[in-house]
C-alpha cells in the first residue's frame, strides 16, 4: 500500500513537471529575461502596455533573420531598430543572451557572434543583470544590486536602444548628435528587405550652429536650415509645427546636440521612419484606416532636394519652370538650363564695387525664402548693424536677420535657396548699384508700354465681343439642329416614336400653366392627351440651359433601353428646331415628395405602403446596378424623382443625370458635379467621385425620409444637425420612436422600422467601403440577413452652408484637394 502510494505521488511529479514544460513551450511571449536565460527564435518579449515586442523576424522577400523591437497593435510592420542588422542570421537558430561579461549578445545556433552591446564594464560582484523592453519601446540592460550589509537595493541603466536608435526616432528619445555620430545618427535600410546600413544617413553639419541634414554618402541630400531656438529656418511652418513644437533641438556647452521629439499626443503611435530612399518621415498609425498616416514628409517637393537650382539660383515648385536666376544674375550655361539641368547654376552679371567712390552696393530683400547653406554668424548686433557690418565686408554677398538666430551673412556661394510660401526668412542679397538702377528704369518703360498695349487691347475686344455675339445668334439654330441629328446617329432610336411638335401643343393646351405638373432636371413637365385618348407627361427642355442637349440624350439613351416595372416608361420624345421634349407614361398620383410631405396626403402612406415604395425603389437600383443591359448610375435620385402611379407603386424617373458604367468599372471621376444637397455623397460632393454607392447613399437618405416623414434638405433641428444627424444622435442613444413619423408609429411595428432606420443609416456612412451594395440592402430589407452590421456616423450630420433643395451642377476647376466653384446652376 505504501509502494503504491509513492509511486502516485512520483507519477503526479512528472505529471506536473511535464505540464510546466508544455506551458513554457508554448507561451512565447515574456516580459523580460535574466543572465541564467536566453531569448530563442520562437520567444519574443512584449512591454507592460502591449505596444512593443522584441523578438527575431524576417522582412519582406528574404529569410535572412533579424532581432529587433517592433509595434507589437498594427497589421502593418514597423521594426523601429534593429540589433545585428549588418549580420543576418540565415536560419532559425538565433538567440539572445546576456554573455559572461555583461554584454548583451546575439548569436547562431552554432554561437557564432553576431552583435553585441559592447558594454565596456562587467557586473559588479554581487549584482545581476536584466534585460527589459520598456513600455516607450526603448530596450534596455539593467543592473540590479543588493547591500549585504543593509539589505538596500539599487538599480541603474548600463545599456538601452534609443542611445543607439538605427532609423526611428521614437518619443522619448533624445537623439544626440557628437562629433562621433554627426553626420550618421540614424541610418537608413539598405531596403525594404534588407536592413543593413543604406546610402542615407540623417545628422547635422554643425554642433555650433545646428541644422539637420540628410546626407548620400558625403554629399548633403535635403537640409533644415539653422534651429533659431524655435525653428528651423527652412521649413514651413505648417510643416511641422502644427499641433506643437513636437521636435527641437537642445544644445549644451560641451559640444554635444540633442534632437527631441515629444510626439502628438492625438495621435497613436507617432515618430519618424528614416526611409531606405533618402526621406524622414513623421508617421503614425490610424486604426480606424488599419494603416499608417503620414503627418511630415522630406524631402517633399522637387525644390526641398539640396542645391537643385545651383548657386544663386533659387528653386519654386509652383512655378515652371521651378528654377531661376537671382535679379543681377544670369545663368552659369544657358544651353544646360534651357534643358532643365540646372545643377550649375548663375553667375553674377555685375560685378560688385564694394565701396567704390558714387558706385556703392545695395541690397535686394527676398521675402520668406529657406536660407542658403553655409551661413556664418555677426553676434550681438541688431538689424540695422547687420546691414552695417555686411556692407562694411567687401566678402559678404549677402544677410538675413533673424531674431532667434541673430545676424546671418555669407561670404560663399548662395546654395539652396527655397521660395516659401510661408515661414522662412528675409534674405537681403548684395547687388551693384547698377542692377538696382536698371532695374527701375526696366520697371518705368513696363509701366508705359502696359498702358499704352492696354487701351489698343480693349478696342479691339470691344470690336471682337460684338463681332461674336452676332455670329453666336445666326449660327446658334444650325450648331444646335446637327448636334440633335449627331447623338441620333449615335443612339440609333429607330424603335422609339418621334412625336410631331403641334401634336404636342394640343395635347398640352399650347403649354398651359393648368397642365403644369412641376419642373424636372432641365425644364417644365406638363400633363397631355393625345388624340386616342392616351394620358401622357411632357417634359419640356428649357434652352436656357447650356448642358440641356446632353442630358436630352442621355436621357433618350438610358429610358428606351430600360424596362422594368420600378422605372417610368419613355413613350417617346420630340425634337424641332430648338425644341427638345421627352414624352413619358402619365402618372396620375405624381412624385413621392407630394405625398410624403404632405400634412393631409401623407395619411394615406400607412406602413405596408411605404415598405412596398422602397422595396420598389430598391428592386428598380438592382435593375440599373445589376439586371439591366445597361449599367446604370442615376446621380439624382430623391423623393421628387420617384413617380407613383394609380396604385401607389414607385418608378424611378429623371435619367437626365446619369452615367453609363461599364461592366468592369467601380469608379468614375468627374470634374461636374450635378445632384441635389442632401442626397449627394460626400465623396461626390467634395471630390467628384462616384460609383453604385453615390447611388446607394441618395437611397438611404430617401429611405430615412420615408420613415421619418421629413425633407432632409429642408429638415433643421437643434445643433444645426441634418436630418442624417437627427437620425444618429436617437440611434446612438438607442431611442428611435421620436424620428419615426407618428403615421406610422405603431409598437408592432418597431422591429421592421427600427431595421429600415438601420440600414438607412448603413447606406449613408461616410466612407464608400463601408456601405453595401444594393443588392445587399435588398436582402436586408427583405431579412435574408438577420445580423445587421452596426453602422459608422453618417457623413453631412452637420448642416450645409446651401439653403438649396433643388439639384445643382457646378463645374470642378482644379484638383481634388483644392476645389473652387466656377459655375453654379439651379434646377
Amino acid at each position: 500500500m505504501m509502494v503504491f502510494l509513492q509511486g502516485s505521488r512520483i507519477t503526479f511529479i512528472y505529471f506536473l513537471l511535464l505540464c510546466s514544460c508544455l506551458y513554457l513551450h508554448i507561451s512565447t511571449a515574456i516580459q523580460n529575461f535574466r543572465a541564467t536565460q536566453i531569448l530563442k527564435n520562437s520567444k519574443t518579449i512584449v512591454s507592460r502596455n502591449g505596444n512593443f515586442k522584441l523578438g527575431f523576424f524576417s522582412p519582406p522577400n528574404t529569410k535572412n533573420r533579424y532581432l529587433g523591437v517592433w509595434y507589437n497593435k498594427v497589421s502593418v510592420m514597423d521594426c523601429i531598430w534593429v540589433a545585428n542588422r549588418n549580420n543576418p542570421l540565415h536560419d532559425s537558430s538565433g538567440v539572445l543572451r546576456i554573455s559572461e561579461d555583461g554584454n548583451l549578445q546575439v548569436s547562431s545556433g552554432e554561437n557564432d557572434f553576431l552583435w553585441s552591446s559592447n558594454i565596456s564594464t562587467r557586473p559588479t560582484s554581487g549584482c545581476s543583470r536584466v534585460v527589459q523592453l520598456l513600455n516607450s519601446g526603448n530596450l534596455i540592460l539593467q543592473e540590479f544590486c543588493t547591500n549585504t550589509t543593509s539589505g538596500e537595493s539599487s538599480s541603474k541603466i548600463v545599456w538601452e536602444s534609443f542611445i543607439h536608435p538605427t532609423n526611428s526616432l521614437l518619443p522619448e528619445m533624445n537623439l544626440s548628435l557628437t562629433g562621433s555620430n554627426m553626420r550618421d545618427a540614424l541610418q537608413c535600410w539598405k531596403s525594404p528587405s534588407d536592413p543593413s546600413y543604406g546610402r542615407f544617413s540623417l545628422g547635422t553639419d554643425s554642433l555650433t550652429h545646428p541644422q539637420l541634414v540628410i546626407w548620400d554618402g558625403d554629399h548633403p541630400y535635403w537640409r533644415s536650415g539653422p534651429w533659431n531656438g524655435n525653428s528651423f529656418l527652412g521649413l514651413l511652418d505648417a510643416d511641422l509645427f502644427t499641433d506643437d513644437a513636437d521636435t527641437y533641438i537642445q544644445q549644451n556647452n560641451q559640444g554635444k546636440v540633442d534632437l527631441v521629439y515629444s510626439g502628438v499626443h492625438k495621435f497613436s503611435f507617432p515618430h519618424y521612419a528614416f526611409d531606405y530612399d533618402g526621406t524622414i518621415n513623421e508617421i503614425w498609425w490610424d486604426f480606424r484606416k488599419r494603416q499608417w498616416k503620414t503627418k511630415y514628409r522630406a524631402p517633399d517637393v522637387e525644390c526641398d532636394f539640396y542645391g537643385k537650382c545651383g548657386a544663386y539660383g533659387t528653386c519654386n515648385s509652383l512655378k515652371s519652370p521651378m528654377c531661376r536666376c537671382l535679379r543681377g544674375f544670369t545663368p552659369k550655361s544657358e544651353e544646360e538650363w534651357s534643358k532643365g539641368n540646372w545643377s550649375n547654376g548663375c553667375v553674377r552679371r555685375i560685378s560688385l564695387q564694394c565701396g567704390a567712390e558714387g558706385s556703392q552696393d545695395g541690397f535686394l530683400v527676398l521675402n520668406m525664402v529657406k536660407l542658403p547653406d553655409f551661413a556664418e554668424w555677426f553676434t550681438g548686433i541688431n538689424l540695422n548693424e547687420c546691414k552695417s557690418q555686411c556692407l562694411n565686408n567687401c566678402s559678404c554677398l549677402a544677410y538675413a536677420y533673424d531674431a532667434g538666430a541673430g545676424c546671418l551673412y555669407w561670404s560663399r556661394d548662395l546654395i539652396d535657396i527655397q521660395e516659401l510660401t510661408s515661414g522662412g526668412v528675409d534674405l537681403f542679397l548684395r547687388l551693384s548699384h547698377l542692377e538696382l538702377g536698371n532695374k527701375h528704369k526696366q520697371k518705368a518703360v513696363l509701366a508705359g508700354a502696359i498702358i499704352s498695349s492696354t487701351a489698343l487691347i480693349v478696342l479691339l475686344i470691344c470690336f471682337l465681343l460684338r463681332w461674336l455675339m452676332q455670329r453666336k445668334v445666326t449660327t446658334r439654330k444650325m450648331v444646335e439642329n446637327r448636334k440633335v441629328k449627331d447623338h441620333r446617329s449615335q443612339v440609333e432610336l429607330k424603335e422609339l416614336p418621334q412625336f410631331d411638335f403641334q401634336a404636342l401643343v394640343v395635347a398640352t393646351s399650347n403649354f398651359h400653366e393648368n397642365q403644369k405638373l412641376g419642373h424636372g432636371g432641365f425644364g417644365q413637365v406638363y400633363k397631355g392627351t393625345l388624340k386616342d385618348g392616351q394620358e401622357i407627361a411632357v417634359k419640356r427642355l428649357s434652352t436656357a440651359y447650356g448642358q440641356g442637349l446632353k442630358e436630352f440624350m442621355t436621357e433618350v439613351v438610358v429610358i428606351s433601353r430600360l424596362q422594368h416595372v420600378n422605372l417610368v416608361r419613355l413613350v417617346g420624345f420630340c425634337t424641332e428646331g430648338e425644341e427638345r421634349m421627352l414624352i413619358y407614361e402619365y402618372m396620375p398620383n405624381k412624385s413621392l415628395d407630394a405625398f410624403l410631405f404632405n400634412p393631409t396626403k401623407r395619411e394615406l402612406l400607412d406602413w405596408n405602403k411605404r415598405f412596398n415604395i422602397i422595396e420598389g425603389i430598391c428592386r428598380g437600383l438592382v435593375y440599373l446596378h445589376r439586371d439591366s443591359r445597361l449599367r446604370i448610375i442615376h446621380r439624382d435620385l430623391k423623393a421628387s424623382n420617384i413617380l407613383l402611379d394609380k396604385d401607389l407603386n414607385p418608378k424611378i424617373s429623371d435619367f437626365g443625370m446619369a452615367r453609363i458604367f461599364g461592366r468592369c468599372q467601380d469608379q468614375e471621376e468627374t470634374r461636374r458635379i450635378v445632384g441635389t444637397y442632401g442626397y449627394m455623397s460626400p465623396e461626390y460632393a467634395m471630390e467628384g467621385h462616384f460609383s453604385e454607392k453615390s447611388d446607394v447613399y441618395s437611397f438611404g437618405v430617401l429611405l430615412l425620409e420615408i420613415i421619418t416623414g421629413k425633407r432632409s434638405s429642408a429638415f433643421w433641428f437643434e445643433q444645426s444637425l441634418t436630418l442624417l444627424g437627427y437620425v444618429w444622435k436617437f440611434w446612438i442613444e438607442g431611442n428611435i420612436l421620436p424620428v419615426v413619423d407618428p403615421v406610422i408609429s405603431d409598437p408592432l411595428l418597431w422591429k421592421e422600422t427600427e431595421r429600415c432606420i438601420q440600414v438607412g443609416l448603413l447606406c449613408v456612412q461616410e466612407h464608400v467601403k463601408d456601405r453595401p451594395t444594393i443588392s445587399t440592402v435588398m436582402s436586408m430589407l427583405a431579412s435574408d440577413i438577420k445580423d445587421l452590421p452596426c453602422p459608422e456616423q453618417p457623413g453631412f450630420t452637420k448642416r450645409l452652408t446651401a439653403n438649396d433643395t433643388e439639384s445643382h451642377e457646378f463645374e470642378q476647376s482644379s484638383s481634388i484637394n483644392y476645389m473652387s466653384i466656377t459655375s453654379l446652376s439651379a434646377r
